[in-house]
């Protein structure tokens, strides 16, 4: 027997953090490949979108993608889009990250220099006033340190959607320069402005139309979809959509029993039958209990007595820096709403052979009607829940929750 050191514990639990076996993603790693290798040959290719529920690592995802970007010699820029932030800030410095990365490769610097003055000036302009008629803030008026004057006439208009396409353009006509792509990273898109949104999807529909070696890869909650598609009804068929899911059992296996052969630790097969049980196999909760039975197993093989008395510590933990912290950010109002949510989530469930309460949605006229109310007096609770991306809408006339085992953790707190 072996005895099991915390200090050479190897699961990762935070946020965005990639843990020591990306195991279960290899089908999006090989589309995205094909996706490089399609556009580096001149063939069309759209525009990525992945989705998917807190916690299934759509942003660990989305920086392996990047990494792929880097290793196929393409530019790249990332951004993690934000409710009250305009697009033009961010998305300038992620332009102007890929377009450095690309620089010393370039033959003609002054093509370098003319494309950094259409982005400065795209970077400083910005309409007469921001939105809902208030001056624009201090940090949307970005002073981007770039050592070339702003250019006049193109990207400057302060039309989101006619600046965005100019700038994307001449971005990927640098990078057609060098026989390379851009692409540029967007998380937690479905927090983008509607106007921004809307530009998004122009600017990548004229990218596709003219064959650019531009793409935009974008993260967002499962109703991402539906926000690209108010802004432009063909973004249907604009992008390639990826829906990112929990792990199946040898996938979530993989990444426990991974780690742990490398630090010569086995795991007993009724130990991984409860570590599966417990996080319901996704990712975020396959690190937490993982880390947490490391953490206490004395010795290996690591087995199921070891799971159930690390159990409570992880959940306490997830309790607090995973629930506990949204749960914070409701009103009273809001979590009234998430409560009849959660028991009419777990009575669905339960009407439909057990299915896991996070996959129920739960139709809005219910929730009324189970508080006692009109449905249009509690949209101001749904659509502020969805605005913090607490919940969403998949269909319409329903919602549900965007964390796993929301439902669960509500039915354990006290009224």
């Amino acid at each position: 027997m072996r005895c099991v050191d915390p200090v050479r514990n190897p699961y990762a639990p935070g946020a965005g953090q990639r843990p020591p076996e990306l195991a279960g993603r290899g089908r999006e790693l090989d589309v995205f490949d094909v996706v490089l290798e399609r556009i580096a040959r001149s063939r069309p290719e759209r525009s990525l979108m992945l989705t998917g529920l807190r916690g299934v690592g759509k942003t660990v995802l989305l920086n392996t993608l990047r990494s792929q970007a880097i290793n196929h010699l393409w530019g790249t820029g990332k951004i993690e889009a934000r409710p009250d932030q305009s697009l033009r800030r961010p998305i300038a410095a992620a332009l102007h990250m890929a377009v450095r990365e690309l620089a010393p490769r370039h033959r003609a610097p002054d093509r370098i220099d003319a494309f950094l003055g259409v982005l400065k000036a795209f970077a400083q302009r910005s309409a007469p006033t921001g939105r809902g008629g208030t001056a624009p803030k201090l940090r949307d008026r970005w002073q981007p340190g770039i050592d070339v004057p702003a250019s006049s006439g193109r990207a400057d208009s302060g039309d989101i959607e006619i600046d965005l396409v100019e700038l994307l353009t001449d971005a990927a006509a640098v990078a057609t320069d060098v026989g390379t792509g851009v692409a540029v990273f967007i998380d937690e898109m479905q927090d983008l402005g509607a106007e921004d949104v809307s530009a998004l999807c122009a600017a990548c529909h004229e990218l596709s139309q003219l064959g650019a070696p531009l793409i935009v890869v974008g993260a967002g909650l499962p109703h991402l979809p539906a926000v690209l598609s108010a802004a432009k009804s063909y973004s249907e068929r604009l992008f390639r959509y990826q829906r990112i899911d929990r792990l199946d059992r040898i996938a979530a296996d993989r990444a426990l029993c991974a780690p742990a052969e490398r630090e010569e630790v086995e795991y007993e097969q009724k130990a991984l039958d409860l570590l599966y049980e417990k996080s319901g196999g996704y990712p975020y909760f396959v690190q937490a209990y993982g880390k947490a039975t490391w953490d206490h197993a004395p010795r290996s093989p690591i087995t199921a007595a070891d799971v159930r008395v690390a159990a409570p510590e992880a959940e306490a933990e997830l309790a607090v820096g995973f629930f506990g912290s949204r749960f914070e950010r409701a009103t009273p109002a809001e979590r009234e709403y998430m409560r009849a949510m959660a028991t009419l989530a777990l009575v669905d469930g339960e009407d439909d052979g057990g299915r896991d309460d996070m996959d129920a949605a739960v139709p809005t006229a219910e929730i009324a009607r189970s508080l006692g109310r009109k449905p249009a007096s509690l949209s101001p609770a749904r659509d502020a829940l969805i605005k913090k991306g607490l919940i969403y809408s998949g269909e319409r006339g329903t919602v549900a929750f965007t964390v796993p085992h929301f439902g669960r953790y509500l039915r354990t707190q006290p009224a």
